[in-house]
């Protein structure tokens, strides 16, 4: 969230309960898996070339596949994403987000401190929901020195284990916001050169115990904040990255316009990657404007063919964020997400 407004996590969930074994079909497309990844993945599939012996003992011995996330990555039609109180832990405000807007999100956001266990009831809960879930992971707990330098590699092997043993989609984003200077792993604190670093570095980790569950999400906020500050230094290349998940909001000042309050954003980044954009936190400050910018924010994501979809944060804190905070505001984002280019089954993309 930009730091000119919000400064609020959502509370953390209870720790996770028993995983919930689940496999994907397998789909073609692209993947940023690294040659160690794909020799993960592979293997997984009893693909191994090298491998000896005849074909009925490598059939018996083939474990299940990892989940192919690669269908999820561009689909045709546009992910309708939510954050909202108490959720995945518990679904009561995901329904009532979905009553309102006439439709249910297939994308579920929540936040997890570094040093948290993957939560993997949560992901089962959005999955079982009919939703992928998107994990904001903020190292708040170390620095991105200690992550780059390997002091916190058993930690990342347990949490990758633990994605791989659940064997579901997952989004995760690691240290959104890093272009601004309100977190600690910001400008404040941290280089460019360290945040590009730990952000490999965990990525790396993910390949080595064959994780390839994870959609991996490099979040900036828009930069109309701090203009000054260049964001191919934080890129940590195309490999490393399957959505670009731009943070913006509508607030009561500043942009108010998809174009004004994205454009310029989208446009430098489209300077070093074509990765597909998804607006990965946003919302509209409650007031008059609002029913003009929940259009704005559904319009522009659909004439963009190259924006995946949004995530609403549909929390009430410091300022109502939420659909509902006014009539009007629920009338139109409910006429909006009837869009049929909104929503999809995400087991079937």
């Amino acid at each position: 969230m930009s730091f000119s407004v919000r400064q609020v996590r959502a509370p953390r969930p209870l720790r996770a309960l028993a995983a919930v074994l689940l496999a994907g079909a397998l789909l073609a497309g692209c993947s940023t898996f690294s040659d160690e990844g794909r020799a993960q993945y592979e293997r997984g599939q009893g693909e191994n070339p090298d491998a000896t012996g005849t074909a009925e003992a490598t059939e018996s011995a083939k474990p299940e596949p990892p989940y192919d996330v690669r269908p999820l990555l561009d689909p045709k039609k546009k992910y309708l994403g939510v954050a909202a109180d108490g959720a995945p832990a518990r679904m009561t405000a995901v329904q009532d987000f979905a009553k309102r807007a006439g439709k249910k999100p297939n994308l579920i956001e929540f936040y997890s401190a570094w040093g948290d266990q993957y939560e993997q009831q949560l992901v089962q809960n959005s999955w079982d929901y009919g939703a992928v879930a998107f994990i904001a992971w903020e190292p708040f707990k170390t620095s991105l020195k200690d992550i780059a330098s390997g002091r916190q590699d058993a930690y990342i092997r347990e949490y990758a284990q633990s994605v791989a043993d659940l064997n579901l989609p997952v989004a995760i984003s690691f240290g959104h916001e890093m272009n601004g200077f309100w977190y600690p792993w910001g400008t404040k604190k941290a280089t460019a050169a360290q945040f590009t670093a730990a952000y490999k570095h965990i990525h790396d980790i993910f390949d080595d115990e064959g994780a390839t569950q994870v959609i991996w999400v490099w979040s900036p906020n828009v930069t109309h904040p701090m203009p000054n500050v260049k964001l191919k230094p934080f890129w940590p290349g195309d490999d490393y990255v399957d959505w670009v998940g731009v943070i913006g909001y509508y607030g009561a000042t500043g942009p108010n316009t998809y174009k004004t309050l994205y454009g310029p954003t989208m446009t430098e980044i489209r300077g070093f990657t074509k990765k597909p954009f998804i607006i990965a936190e946003t919302a509209a400050q409650a007031g008059e404007r609002k029913p003009a910018d929940i259009e704005s924010l559904f319009q522009g994501t659909a004439d963009r063919d190259d924006v995946i979809g949004f995530v609403w944060f549909n929390f009430d804190k410091e300022t109502d964020w939420r659909i509902n905070s006014g009539p009007l505001s629920e009338k139109t984002f409910k006429k909006q997400a009837a869009n049929p280019d909104f929503g999809f089954d995400v087991t079937k993309p």
